[in-house]
């Protein structure tokens, strides 16, 4: 038997779309001799749909596409994730399910057992989980078939469920030919070569090839990174799928498997990331040109990268706006940048707009000394001048606070957190600079000034004012910020893992929390990492633990 497995980047709610994709896939099947395609989890509808489910025209698009599918299926066997509605008893009215087609004809449904609702997903809010499995006799072969969270709660990676079945063991009292698994893993930094773990350990336990057909790029926030997976039955690593890019990778289980390694570097990946997270925000949401507040900073200069890989330099304005505290090495470093990377560049100064705006306050504020009042005006000027450029061209302003300074609300509303989206905000300060340097590194050349990257950072909102007249150092922030939002360990554990004092750690987790109100009125955040202040972490504005 060949198998094609056919990693596609389907658009959510685009049904026709998708749909166009799985007929596309099957028509190259064809071509190439294939036996069986297979799609990954909810191919029909994008993954996640959210609460498009509800609606009963969605369902009903479902079931005719579903039918175009079937009817195309002459000489193959196709395997298509969709939504489907539970017409047996059950909480739930609806399944997360996989399509079996052979030859023309509709064999069944496989359902999802296992409904993971935590972090990015809440599938549980959804679907009925599935009850029944089986054996599916195709070409000869005795093919186990099961969706994404089915196959890891058996390899130990599930660490916020206990479910109270497991579809892999399930499995082995009806002794598969292979094991087969349609996904939808997000992406997150230095995990691909965990879902190789994963399949490993079916593999060795039903003593069969598992094959895994993974999505790939992005919807909304999240991020699908492909890297599908076929191991054969040690468990060894035979084929692996392309990262951030849609494949066709053709498997033949009568040819000999031969392991091969799995190598990836791990900032490479997360540029792949973050590029193909505005990529498919943009085209998908039908954007074409960004814009972006260019300081002579680290973080807007790793922004401007990322938009110009993603979108062509032609399709990105870098606008600085200087005050009377910006020096002239950052407006020099802006522009320089800008030459570099090639995109479009103004100039728009902000002295005049602020002396306005302080001449108009000054009645209001008297007796009283400047302070952050001051600094949040100039801030929130800028926010105006990069959503009037929006209004009147077409911009979709790119935030560009990373998620260290998210964390600790060091930003201003309205201000540096306007946007249409923030492509760095779950990317910590300590990985923006390695992120830099490495960016120079591949591209064998000074694309990101070293002057940029060596200047201690600085919001240039009063006189020769840095972040660490506020903050404490980065690698301290991103250490708590490690500890406590990603794996939830204690304030004496962070103290101790990490050498901090127990004061300083319940002083910058107070923070963490005292700026949950400011992180909701953000902009959406494209998640690469364990725990995103975006999507997946869900805490109370309003509380009193800490």
């Amino acid at each position: 038997m060949k198998i094609l497995v056919a990693q596609r980047n389907p658009v959510v709610g685009d049904i026709d779309g998708n749909t166009a994709q799985v007929l596309e896939s099957m028509e190259e099947a064809r071509k190439k001799g294939v036996d069986l395609v297979m799609f990954g989890e909810l191919t029909l509808c994008g993954y996640p749909p959210e609460d498009l489910v509800y609606h009963h025209s969605f369902l009903d698009s479902m079931e005719i596409h579903l039918e175009r599918i079937v009817k195309a299926s002459k000489g193959l066997t196709v395997i298509v994730g969709l939504i489907r509605r539970n017409i047996n008893a059950g909480e739930k009215h609806l399944l997360n399910s996989a399509a079996v087609i052979h030859d023309g004809s509709l064999l069944g449904f496989q359902d999802k057992w296992l409904l993971p609702t935590y972090d990015v997903f809440e599938e549980r809010r959804y679907f009925e989980p599935g009850k029944d499995t089986r054996i599916w006799e195709i070409g000869g072969k005795r093919i186990g078939l099961i969706i994404c969270e089915d196959i890891w709660q058996h390899a130990g990676y599930v660490g916020y469920t206990r479910y109270e079945r497991d579809p892999v063991l399930a499995l082995v009292e009806h002794s598969p030919d292979i094991l087969l698994n349609i996904s939808a893993s997000p992406y997150q930094f230095q995990k691909p070569d965990v879902r190789v773990n994963v399949c490993a350990k079916a593999a060795k336990t039903l003593g069969c090839p598992v094959v895994m057909c993974c999505q790939v790029g992005a919807n909304g926030q999240i991020i699908f990174d492909g890297y599908s997976v076929y191991v054969n039955k040690k468990g060894e690593l035979c084929q692996l799928g392309k990262g951030f890019a849609e494949d066709a990778m053709v498997i033949d289980l009568e040819a000999p498997s031969c392991p091969v390694p799995f190598e990836y570097n791990a900032m490479t990946n997360l540029l792949q990331a973050l590029q193909l997270g505005v990529k498919d925000y943009f085209v998908k949401c039908g954007f074409s040109k960004a814009c972006l507040g260019l300081s002579g900073g680290i973080d807007s200069a790793l922004v401007a990268y990322i938009a110009t890989r993603a979108l062509g330099p032609e399709n990105v304005l870098g606008i600085s706006m200087p005050s009377c505290y910006s020096t002239e090495a950052c407006q020099s470093d802006a522009k320089t940048l800008a030459k570099n990377l090639g995109i479009q560049f103004k100039e728009i100064p902000i002295g005049e707009p602020f002396d306005t705006l302080r001449h108009l306050l000054e009645p209001h504020f008297e007796g009283k000394e400047p302070d952050i009042t001051e600094e949040n005006l100039q801030a929130r000027i800028r926010g105006i001048i990069l959503m009037a450029m929006s209004n009147k061209h077409g911009y979709i302003v790119l935030s560009t606070g990373n998620k260290s300074e998210l964390a600790l609300g060091y930003s201003t509303l309205y201000g540096d957190t306007c946007g249409g989206l923030g492509v760095i905000g779950d990317v910590t300060k300590t990985r923006v600079y390695d992120l830099c340097r490495h960016i120079n590194k591949i591209e064998n050349k000074e694309m990101i000034l070293n002057s940029i990257i060596d200047r201690p950072p600085s919001a240039e909102l009063r006189p020769d004012q840095i972040d660490l007249d506020s903050l404490p150092e980065y690698g301290v922030i991103d250490n708590v910020l490690e500890g406590y939002v990603e794996n939830y360990l204690s304030i004496d554990e962070i103290a101790e893992k990490y050498h901090i004092p127990q004061e300083q750690v319940l002083e910058l987790i107070q923070k963490i929390h005292a700026a949950e109100y400011k992180r909701r009125q953000g902009p959406p955040i494209l998640r690469v990492s364990k725990k995103s202040f975006g999507i997946g972490r869900r805490y109370p504005i309003v509380q009193k633990w800490l």
